[in-house]
């Protein structure tokens, strides 16, 4: 829950923030002013497109979004709110879901995961308690595979590849779960230039390891492990992507991250 703040730290906030040139969407977020936001990632390789549904309605540009596809954030009401997604052209929700209370200077997110036996889909409350003055970047974790169904995700230094003496950055991620857990904030790590490294949760082989990317401060990420390709009754354990799902107010497709240990 977000600390209660005062007129006078708003303000004095304010003249900070101004002085270092800081955001002022992140310190209305951070001090719950701002409307809450939504947004939805299209997570089910090969699926079809879909529209995203709010309250049995598709918001303004959130309609046709192709697998990997990441919409705007869009401001919702306050209160219980609905969430769906639907074939194109459609209202006939394929899955659904509700967020009980949603909240000013929150970020919701919804995925359309790919299920057992029919589409799925996952709902996070990202409470947005980033610190008024840091630029650190927000990242959290989210398991979309049921062939790799506990993961450790380690965000290492670019050239690393062996991580038996490195804790997990993002520990014990089970399949439909996130880590951090929704209501939940995310994790702050400094930018810099990266690689991410799966194991299966408790064993220190990899089954993943991207190539290096750079992860810029002040970024928002959600790291999501999708199986590769065909019905997951046919998949072998262990075959996942990565997608990474950058938040923000334009909408870039997920990041799909090659298994540098498979060239797949």
């Amino acid at each position: 829950m977000k600390a209660i703040r005062t007129i006078a730290a708003v303000v004095a906030a304010a003249s900070i923030l101004s002085a270092c040139g800081g955001g002022s969407s992140d310190a209305g977020k951070e001090l719950g002013l701002t409307n809450p936001q939504i947004h939805f990632i299209h997570a089910i390789p090969g699926g079809p497109a879909v529209d995203f549904l709010v309250n049995g309605s598709a918001p303004s540009g959130q309609t046709n979004i192709a697998y990997k596809g990441v919409t705007n954030l869009t401001n919702i009401n306050t209160g219980s709110t609905t969430v769906a997604y639907a074939a194109t052209g459609s209202t006939t929700a394929l899955a659904s879901g509700t967020f009980p209370n949603v909240a000013k200077g929150h970020e919701y997110t919804v995925l359309a995961l790919p299920g057992l036996s029919a589409p799925d889909i996952d709902l996070i409350d990202d409470p947005f308690d980033k610190g008024l003055l840091t630029n650190d970047a927000r990242v959290r974790s989210f398991n979309a595979s049921a062939n790799a169904s506990n993961l450790d995700l380690y965000l290492v230094q670019a050239g690393t590849t062996d991580v038996s003496n490195v804790s997990p950055t993002l520990a014990g991620v089970s399949f439909k779960n996130a880590v951090p857990a929704s209501g939940q904030d995310s994790i702050y790590v400094s930018g810099g230039q990266y690689v991410l490294i799966a194991t299966v949760s408790g064993n220190k082989t990899p089954i993943f390891r991207s190539a290096a990317f750079s992860l810029a401060n002040n970024a928002d990420w959600l790291i999501t492990s999708v199986p590769i390709g065909g019905a997951l009754s046919q998949l072998l354990p262990g075959q996942i992507h990565l997608l990474i799902a950058q938040n923000g107010n334009t909408s870039t497709p997920s990041i799909e991250l090659t298994n540098a240990l498979t060239g797949q």
